[in-house]
């Protein structure tokens, strides 16, 4: 066996770079743990880290190891009994028998599972893996201070950080050039006319004149080395501009049912599924806000902690909740500058011809401002008349009205997956 050792001292960071490595190469079954601890979690630890199990034979490594090679000459014993491909019959038990009180096991031999803690960033990222908000699209301009800083050629002021260097080597290197030219153009003629004056004959030469030249040489010469290899004038920086961006807010309404037929079952579900709702945007978008509406038969707007844990209740008028968010579209998130989503949830029960009222909200004012709207039934039962009225504005806009309903805990988070996975372009 022939065993490499990696001497050399870890980069800065690189021990975050392997891990990253090691949670991509097994993310299958990473995923796998975390769909489990999902379904298994209740609400107020949604958010901590989980610990992970892998199989050690999953996580064998490739090793290096000397082949027989050159030339061998091996002498086997003979065999009159057995046959290559013979089943042998396990010897008995002997005098070698342990003393614990549990059954040995027939099943081979087994090996030890490698665990690790995933920590809270890295849970939450495998679990909104491939999810986002269908049909986000980019809006007018509305908001001035939504700039980005842009590059804008270069400049002869700036700060350090921004400094050109390939443009201030190339100023410096045309004003040298520019610079020496004279001065070598002079040095080079009085280096001619002192070769001139030398080459003639003793008696013809001007020793005063040759003097001259050789110190006007010598000056010319100091001038050319005076000539700064860089200097300030020479300084260029990248020039950055804000140059104003097309917004891609998003508004999410989030709708819950809070009526006397929604157990405490039903809600505790509704509330989970809008906690992975709440989790999902708030890491994954900075421009989106919330708004939450509980509804009985009246609707109200209501902040965070009151929508998941108020305990008011009543009959159940669905049509009050959208005309409510109608009402907060109109005067405050004009469709043409924000992205327009509504999620809902309740266990389908309204009062009377009200599944009607909400059929004719969705498709004559909501849809055709919205950019996806989900609905989730939260019953073990056949569908009422809300979901019946609602599969015909599914059918008028099938790509972006979802419909999707939830039994029991453990199908919170697999239908949340199906309802805001990652769709193709155009789909």
């Amino acid at each position: 066996m022939t065993y490499f050792i990696d001497r050399r001292a870890n980069a800065k960071h690189k021990s975050a770079v392997n891990r990253q490595r090691f949670l991509d190469r097994y993310r299958t079954h990473i995923k796998r743990s975390v769909e489990e601890a999902v379904n298994r979690r209740s609400i107020t630890d949604m958010e901590r880290g989980e610990k992970v199990s892998i199989p050690s034979r999953d996580i064998s490594e490739p090793v290096f190891q000397h082949g027989p090679g050159g030339r061998r000459s091996i002498v086997a014993p003979g065999n009159r009994e057995f046959v290559e491909g013979d089943r042998l019959r396990r010897p008995g038990g002997g005098g070698g028998g342990g003393g614990g009180e549990g059954s040995a096991s027939d099943q081979g031999e087994g090996m030890d599972e490698f665990a690790f803690t995933l920590s809270r960033e890295e849970f939450l990222d495998f679990v909104f893996d491939g999810l986002e908000l269908p049909h986000l699209e980019r809006k007018a301009l509305v908001d001035l201070d939504e700039v980005r800083p842009v590059r804008a050629g270069v400049s002869k002021e700036g700060v350090p950080a921004r400094i050109n260097i390939v443009r201030s080597m190339r100023e410096a290197q045309a004003r040298r050039i520019a610079m020496r030219a004279p001065i070598r153009r002079a040095l080079r003629e009085a280096r001619e006319a002192l070769e001139v004056e030398e080459s003639k004959d003793p008696v013809l030469r001007n020793p005063a004149r040759i003097a001259e030249l050789k110190v006007e040489i010598e000056r010319l010469e100091k001038r050319l080395e005076a000539v700064p290899f860089i200097d300030t004038f020479d300084l260029r920086y990248n020039n950055l501009v804000n140059q104003p961006m097309p917004s891609s807010k998003a508004v999410m309404f989030c709708i819950m049912d809070v009526s006397g037929s929604m157990t405490q079952a039903h809600k505790d579900i509704a509330k989970r599924f809008f906690l992975l709702l709440y989790l999902f945007l708030e890491r994954s978008y900075e421009k989106v806000e919330l708004v939450f509406v509980r509804h009985h038969t009246a609707a109200k707007e209501v902040d965070e902690e009151e929508f998941f844990y108020s305990r008011e209740t009543g009959g159940t008028i669905v049509s009050s909740a959208l005309t409510l968010v109608d009402e907060i579209i109109a005067k405050r998130y004009p469709p043409r500058q924000w992205n327009l989503y509504v999620a809902q949830a309740s266990d389908g029960d309204n009062w009377d011809d009200d599944s009607v009222a909400c059929r004719d909200l969705l498709l004559k004012r909501l849809m055709p401002r919205l950019q996806y709207y989900t609905y989730v039934e939260i019953t073990p039962h056949a569908h009422q008349a809300l979901w019946e009225e609602y599969e015909t504005v599914a059918a008028e806009f099938p790509s972006r009205f979802a419909m999707r309903q939830i039994v029991e805990a453990g199908d919170i988070y697999p239908v949340f997956r199906e309802l805001f996975k990652r769709r193709a372009a155009g789909g």
